[in-house]
């Protein structure tokens, strides 16, 4: 067997954070095209477009020790390999759902800074133009919103991701992704990051039980057996951090 296609074969069977682990933001890319192949040609390109983007938009962004858009593949990567989702708007989402919040203006190509409600608005617009008002949709609804400084910060984010979640099944999709790169994926953060994240993510465990046992969550039972699983892994996981 070849040796491209024999890593190739090797990534498709390892865990996400082992290929980041091993192999890094190229091994990651590299599962990614490959997942991809069996799309059709439009779905491919728009799925490398958005990649394209996210991977400009957060060029300089950190996640701890690793390129920031090792966990927006990793959340895409998820629903393609473990929940078995194939809609391509949705997929265009994961990989987006940070660059609304996080890069606004560059990616409406505004001067900074700009107020926060019109940011927002022209990010979510171009994210339309680019790829649908599906896509800005979703993403619109895993946007936290701009905080309250007088209220507590991380009740703030739990209460919007119950709203925003309990109206669109399918954000929850994108967002159970994301909590379980951030929650199961926390013995991968360093210092005193890794009690601030427990904290915030670990009241979210019941309300996502919640919203994933729904039967309007568009999942299959394997799959929300799955995510499950992993809800239990990332309660572990806070309860040996915090108590």
């Amino acid at each position: 067997m070849p040796a491209e296609i024999l890593k190739d074969e090797i990534l498709r069977t390892m865990p996400l954070h082992a290929i980041t682990e091993v192999y890094g933001e190229p091994g990651l890319r590299r599962r990614f095209l490959f997942e991809i192949r069996r799309f059709p040609d439009p779905s491919r390109e728009t799925l490398t477009a958005a990649l394209d983007l996210a991977a400009d938009l957060h060029r300089e962004d950190r996640r701890v020790r690793e390129p920031y858009l090792n966990h927006l593949l990793r959340v895409a990567l998820r629903i393609m390999c473990y929940y078995r989702v194939e809609d391509v708007d949705v997929l265009v989402a994961a990989l987006l759902h940070d660059a609304v919040e996080d890069h606004p203006c560059e990616l409406a190509g505004l001067p900074v800074p700009q107020p926060h409600d019109v940011a927002t608005e022209a990010a979510l617009a171009e994210v339309a133009r680019r790829f649908g008002t599906r896509v800005a949709d979703l993403v619109a609804s895993v946007t936290n919103p701009q905080y309250d400084p007088d209220q507590d910060r991380y009740e703030q984010y739990r209460e919007h991701v119950a709203e925003s979640l309990d109206r669109d099944p399918w954000a929850r999709v994108i967002k159970i992704s994301d909590f379980t790169d951030n929650g199961v994926g926390i013995i991968h953060t360093t210092g005193p990051k890794m009690a601030s994240s427990a904290r915030k993510y670990r009241p979210l465990v019941a309300t996502f039980r919640d919203l994933i046992a729904r039967d309007d969550t568009p999942l299959s039972p394997e799959s929300k057996s799955h995510i499950m699983d992993q809800l239990d892994l990332a309660e572990e996981r806070f309860a040996a951090i915090l108590d």
